[in-house]
């Protein structure tokens, strides 16, 4: 009789934390993730009112140093990481020869010859072994995440809450600049960033301090309200932002260009791999393009569903959800270029029947990221 194949999913070093705050876990990227505590809905709020803090431990860090560290990350990503100084981070794409997506990722540089990606958690060993074969040596990479734990606290409460934990003033931390800082006297790299549109902090840390450092976390963010945050409310805040979902609105089969993501896209730096393609695209036309849109009827869109413009498919839904703070149906879709101007009336199929949604700019919500 043959056996039915079971599938081990990874733990973060703050599983027991999370089994013990009562968390819904699923599957996410191989890994075994909390979902929900509370409730999505009241999640969401807390981050959008107060300040949260999410186990992003799943993520993966990959480590490049050497004399020819940015070399090998200015051939690797789209983005231009010669204008980094010191501690400061930048968003990027690494890219295939064809113009589609290996990866979305921040680039942190702390030092010279030393920088690190912060890549998605699924995608860790596909990018580490796609990074090994273009540094074609002139590097030393290593895949540190195992080695690494990463937490992210979010919201306008964000940094009241982690100030006393910490040796430097995170004021003087701009925004997508970070900083070596000893969180609850544990060493770590912090960075004002997020996946959210609030305020907030995404802090690395050796792996056995996470729990630790997640536990000062929740009890100097008491006295603001904080909560442990789940992967569903992770979704709908990102979402509401316009933020894209490898392996939803980015994937092997869309290109930068055609994901609103041209603005880390540096043609002018010089090579580095897609550009040819993606080159050729913008001489070309890109002929789809991925937009927001509010569904105007009842229903939600959801991953799949087509996309029609009288009765004909011009598009597909890559995310969809309820607004928790808009309290409306949102979602991202890739639809042709000629279709894809902010106000055009379009239909998306839910459940066989056509409900009207309208074309908008993204983010659906206001931005409340600190960026002076």
């Amino acid at each position: 009789m043959a056996q039915q194949a079971t599938v081990s999913l990874k733990r973060t070093p703050l599983y027991e934390a999370h089994r013990a705050a009562g968390a819904k876990f699923v599957e996410f990227g191989g890994w075994e993730m909390p979902v929900q505590y509370s409730g999505i809905l009241e999640e969401h709020k807390t981050v959008r009112t107060a300040v949260g803090v999410f186990d992003v431990s799943h993520m993966g860090e990959i480590e490049i140093k050497g004399r020819r560290a940015l070399e090998v990350v200015q051939r690797l990503t789209t983005n231009d990481a010669s204008k980094l100084a010191d501690f400061q981070v930048q968003y990027s794409t690494l890219c295939y020869p064809h113009g589609g997506i290996v990866d979305d990722l921040t680039v942190y540089r702390l030092g010279a010859e030393h920088f690190f990606f912060c890549v998605n958690a699924a995608n860790i060993d596909k990018d580490y072994a796609w990074i090994v074969e273009h540094a074609r040596g002139e590097a030393d990479i290593r895949n540190i995440s195992p080695e690494i734990a990463q937490l992210a606290l979010q919201g306008r409460q964000a940094q009241a809450t982690l100030q006393p934990l910490c040796n430097v003033a995170l004021d003087d931390i701009r925004y997508y600049w970070a900083a070596p800082v000893k969180v609850k006297g544990v060493d770590a790299v912090v960075s004002r960033t997020g996946y959210t549109g609030e305020d907030g902090f995404e802090i690395y840390c050796p792996a056995e301090h996470g729990p630790t450092i997640w536990a000062a976390v929740l009890e100097a963010g008491a006295r603001y309200g904080i909560k442990p945050i789940g992967l569903g409310a992770r979704d709908t805040l990102r979402l509401e932002m316009g933020y894209a979902l490898y392996g939803n609105d980015i994937t092997a089969e869309t290109s930068p260009l055609q994901a609103g993501l041209s603005w880390v896209v540096r043609m002018n730096k010089g090579e580095f791999i897609g550009r040819e393609a993606l080159l050729k695209e913008r001489a070309e036309g890109i002929k789809r393009r991925l937009v927001g849109f509010e569904v105007l009827d009842r229903g939600v869109a959801r991953s799949h569903y087509r996309i029609l413009a009288d009765g004909q498919e011009i598009g597909e839904v890559t995310s969809g959800t309820m607004s928790p703070s808009l309290n409306k149906a949102i979602g991202l879709g890739y639809v042709r270029t000629e279709y894809a101007k902010t106000g055009t009336t379009l239909q998306v199929e839910i459940r066989g029947k056509p409900a009207q949604v309208q074309v908008t700019s993204t983010p659906f919500y206001p931005s409340q990221v600190r960026k002076a």
